[in-house]
């Protein structure tokens, strides 16, 4: 078992819309797997795009955890705060040669299906505004670790290009702005979709560059929806109510969407008696090593 004073996990929204039946399954994978060992869940708002993320979201989703009895630990992190640990970040990529700037546009590679590296030795298009990429062909190669649920994962980063950490209009970009905040906020584990799955190797060579830990993974199945899409904001998919009376059928059915298999007598009964079974009870061995599940 993992020890209580080990284990900080968290969960990180983007308040580009409210929470979802599928974030509301990866939210309670992740508290549910910190609380079953007396660990600490932290909330961080990945608010890093302002023009995707209207404002008082934060709000609504905030709510909405706390009408599923989903509460965090400490203070709530907001990531618009935190531009200087994330140039200090990639002042150090820079000075150790896993950072270049590029002025490439997407429709110039996009035949290629992923970045190429070309202005891995100088900018093709000085003139233009510069993206930050991190280099993939340096550092530990190929990347590999053990996911929780599925198991071994080996993957060559060079395959999937040099990703942007910092954007042409001077916004951070997810990657690097993850892997700064987990380190901060001595993250130990990370619970979240299969969809961020492929997202792991950029992550894992920036933890090396920068010298950071390396947390554990658990990547938890998809939600579809009826039209066999992943519920996502941007398939418009139904939020989850933030009012608490409406929380406990929907919570029933997301413990089920783990393979919790909760017992049926509790799915009209409160959030607080249906987590307290849950945290029990809760084991990811449970889990079918599936990328996705069907809401229906």
């Amino acid at each position: 078992m993992i020890s209580p004073q080990r284990y900080i996990g968290r969960f990180a929204p983007t308040p580009s819309g409210p929470l979802h039946l599928g974030s509301l399954v990866a939210a309670l994978g992740s508290w549910l797997d910190a609380r079953a060992v007396g660990g600490r869940w932290l909330l961080r708002i990945e608010d890093i795009d302002p023009p995707r993320c209207p404002p008082g979201t934060d709000d609504i989703i905030r709510r909405q955890l706390e009408a599923f009895g989903l509460t965090w630990d400490g203070e709530v992190r907001y990531q618009s705060d935190r531009d200087e640990a994330y140039q200090a970040a990639l002042d150090r990529l820079v000075a150790n040669g896993m950072a270049y700037p590029c002025g490439c546009s997407r429709r110039e590679w996009q035949d290629y299906g992923h970045y190429p590296g070309w202005c891995r030795q100088g900018p093709r298009h000085p003139e233009r505004p510069q993206a930050w990429r991190l280099r993939t062909d340096k550092g530990p190669q190929p990347i590999a670790w053990q996911d929780r649920l599925f198991g071994y994962q080996c993957h060559d980063p060079t395959l999937q290009g040099d990703v942007v950490i910092k954007r042409k209009d001077d916004l951070w970009a997810y990657q690097l702005a993850v892997v700064v905040d987990d380190a901060d906020q001595g993250i130990t584990d990370i619970v979240r979709g299969y969809d961020l799955l492929d997202n792991t190797p950029w992550q894992r060579q920036l933890q090396a560059a920068l010298a950071y830990p390396e947390p554990r993974y658990l990547h938890l199945p998809l939600i579809l929806g009826d039209d066999g899409q992943k519920l996502s904001k941007q398939n418009l998919a139904t939020a989850i109510p933030h009012q608490p009376e409406l929380a406990p059928p929907l919570l029933h059915r997301a413990l089920q969407l783990l393979d919790q298999q909760p017992p049926s007598e509790l799915r009209e009964a409160p959030v607080s008696l249906q987590l307290a079974h849950a945290c029990q009870h809760w084991t990811p061995e449970k889990l079918a090593a599936r990328p996705t599940r069907d809401y229906c």
